[in-house]
């Protein structure tokens, strides 16, 4: 009997599953996520499943890690403070993929270096330049990224930088070339920063989460979910933790078609923080070729094709007093529910609701709270930024109470950027207690937020809403027609060479929404979502049929769908897929691109068949390194030639290997 623990941390809920023989879930269990320490979430969640089942620790064979931690980071545009050292590129390469705001004003040294499209030596490396950066930046931040021209045809500068970097400051390095074997190093550079910036998070929470199973006596090697659903050793996942980027959301589809045996259906999973909407295509989830796109920055990483969006649970409600009715937006940034950090702070919440609600004006900060996040390395902030969160301590404060004036405001916004603090505001999950549909937390603290909020003026001067709970209604309303949009552009993204319109205008088109109201008139419009719809997340039962009722299609809610991404976690495969190139700088030159420096061959075959051998060879090492077992291997030749003279002259090929195979479980 083989015994799987699968372990997912998402923004407000950690989830354990154990799973006996690949087909059968015998205990799943939820606990509050730990932000301070992501670990106390994952060892609560662990234990309970563990007492829920009766087994032995000892007895469980293999562990595996879905997080949504990298994701959430990007999407609230969190992370440590690095540097970049951008080799052989010009100041306004800085400006193409959004590169400068990858950076959020961190510090940056563009080089002399690099290489040409050949392999070959573009310029020497400036060492003295680099030196006087490391020197006055080295201590300031908390990694590296480095990106250099064409290093994915030469690694050699990159891999030099890299060595000065650890030998004057000792701080982690993410080299781009470590990342993704194509071209634009632009664009490279943004994934390795993005790299480089979440490698503290992830570091922090493999480790711990590590020590955590071990302390139950669970000996049982860990592995981390990737963002394309594959699986990938934790030493793996702590040197590149760009990789599990999407790594909740793509479990969530792994684990959605196990519990469904959907070949084709859309999966929408809402969490704390995201929506995250994908495909499942023929029984697979469908992959991004160009690549993971997160918080606004498209990256390198090759990842599920998913679209995810600041829409959750514990989205923050923003109140639009324009207009003469007024509405709600929801999201993009997460903040505590009122109702749960009343469990935290009874005293202060309740006292500073019960003052707010007996003023005769509401103010813009009544019913919002702020403390700050232990445990997070602190390192390069200013004079004022530093005052700010010594000013905040270790206890929860009303908002009003720190925000002293509008300079800090902004200085507030800095360290929430950098996952320094959390606020609490009003949330679909409080609107979800006032209903009755939660009672997890203090829904009493939720309904006196709601009707503070609710007091709030809009044009017309009448208030938002007259009660609490028609405040709830309206919250809840507005996360499914936001909710109905986000599939809806989904749906129309994957026929945009059908229709040549953006999917967001056509989602949001009147004839579409008329047609989803079925309108009855001269006209008689009909839509629908013309493929079922997997709902996922413990919230899912709460908001999901409405949404499957505005779109006319079938909402399906499965049996465990509230721990989807644990099961997807520790039911999915070891893949390693490897890439490289062969150029033809010169007539009868055949040039191999890979890890190291380029190799010269006589023959195009001869250099294709080298580096075949170079990529199986990786590729089924690792996947074996990783503990697999009946490994298979495909290998995919992409050869570009051009007709010169009647003849075919190669110009260039890329060699892709792939090996899989599932994890081997401990005992058997």
């Amino acid at each position: 009997m083989a015994l799987l623990l699968g372990v997912d941390t998402g923004g407000t809920y950690t989830d354990a599953v154990l799973i006996r023989d690949d087909v059968e879930v015998i205990a799943s269990a939820k606990a509050l996520t730990t932000r301070q320490d992501l670990a106390l979430g994952v060892g609560a969640a662990v234990q309970a499943v563990l007492d829920q089942s009766g087994v032995d620790p000892a007895q469980i064979g293999m562990a595996a890690l879905s997080t949504t931690l990298a994701t959430n980071a990007l999407v609230e545009a969190q992370g440590g403070r690095v540097a970049l050292i951008y080799v052989g590129f010009s100041e306004t390469d800085l400006d193409r993929h959004g590169l400068s705001e990858a950076l959020k004003g961190d510090p940056v040294l563009v080089m002399s270096g690099g290489h040409s499209h050949s392999g070959q030596e573009a310029a020497p490396l400036d060492f003295q330049a680099l030196d006087v950066f490391l020197a006055a930046h080295g201590h300031a931040v908390s990694g590296f990224a480095v990106a250099s021209l064409f290093a994915t045809r030469n690694p050699l500068h990159e891999q030099q930088v890299a060595q000065r970097i650890q030998e004057m400051t000792g701080k982690p390095v993410t080299c781009s070339s470590q990342l993704s074997a194509k071209l634009n190093g632009p664009k490279r550079a943004v994934t390795a920063v993005l790299n480089a910036r979440l490698i503290g998070m992830i570091e922090g929470l493999i480790g711990r989460a590590e020590a955590c199973l071990q302390d139950l006596g669970i000996a049982a090697p860990m592995m981390v979910v990737r963002g394309d659903g594959a699986l990938m050793r934790s030493s793996a996942a702590r040197a590149r933790p760009i990789e599990t980027i999407l790594s909740g959301p793509a479990a969530s589809i792994v684990g959605a078609r196990w519990l469904t045996g959907a070949d084709n259906a859309m999966v929408s999973d809402i969490g704390g923080t995201t929506t995250d909407v994908a495909l499942i295509r023929d029984g697979r989830p469908a992959i991004d070729p160009a690549g993971a796109e997160v918080g606004g920055f498209r990256t390198m990483v090759e990842a599920v094709a998913m679209r995810t969006t600041g829409l959750g649970g514990d989205s923050q409600v923003h109140v639009t007093t324009s207009g003469l009715a007024g509405g709600l937006v929801l999201g993009p940034r997460r903040v505590l529910p009122v109702s749960l950090i009343a469990q935290e702070a009874p005293d202060v919440v309740h006292g500073a609701l019960d003052t707010a609600l007996a003023a005769p004006l509401i103010s813009d900060h009544d019913g919002t709270f702020v403390r700050a996040v232990p445990g997070v390395q602190v390192v390069g902030l200013t004079d004022r930024e530093s005052s700010l969160l010594a000013r905040i301590g270790r206890e929860v404060h009303p908002l009003g109470d720190i925000l002293r004036n509008r300079m800090a405001q902004g200085t507030l916004q800095k360290l929430l950027a950098r996952g320094l603090v959390q606020v609490a505001g009003v949330t679909p999950s409080d609107a979800s207690h006032v209903l009755g549909r939660l009672d997890s937390w203090d829904t009493e603290a939720a309904e006196k937020a709601l009707t503070l909020l609710a007091r709030r003026r809009v044009g017309s001067g009448n208030r938002l809403a007259p009660d609490a709970q028609t405040l709830a209604e309206l919250i809840v309303d507005q996360l499914t027609q936001q909710t109905a949009q986000i599939l809806l552009e989904a749906a129309f993204a994957e026929e945009t060479e059908t229709f040549g319109v953006a999917p967001q205008v056509l989602a949001q088109h009147v004839l579409v929404q008329r047609g989803l109201a079925g309108h009855r008139g001269l006209l008689a419009l009909d839509a629908a979502l013309n493929v079922e719809v997997i709902g996922l997340g413990a919230s899912a039962p709460s908001y999901y049929p409405a949404v499957g009722r505005h779109l006319n299609c079938k909402m399906v809610l499965p049996e465990h769908a509230g721990v989807a991404n644990a099961i997807g976690a520790v039911v999915g495969q070891v893949v390693q897929r490897c890439s490289g190139a062969v150029t033809a700088p010169s007539e009868g030159l055949f040039r191999v691109h890979f890890e190291g420096a380029p190799q010269d061959f006589n023959a195009s075959e001869a250099a294709l068949q080298a580096l075949e051998d170079a990529l199986l060879s990786v590729a089924r090492d690792t996947v074996e390194a990783a503990g697999a077992d009946d490994i298979t291997v495909t290998v995919n030749r992409d050869i570009r030639t051009a007709e010169v003279e009647s003849r075919d002259v190669f110009v260039e090929a890329q060699i892709t290997v792939e090996a899989s195979g599932r994890p081997r479980v401990a005992g058997l």
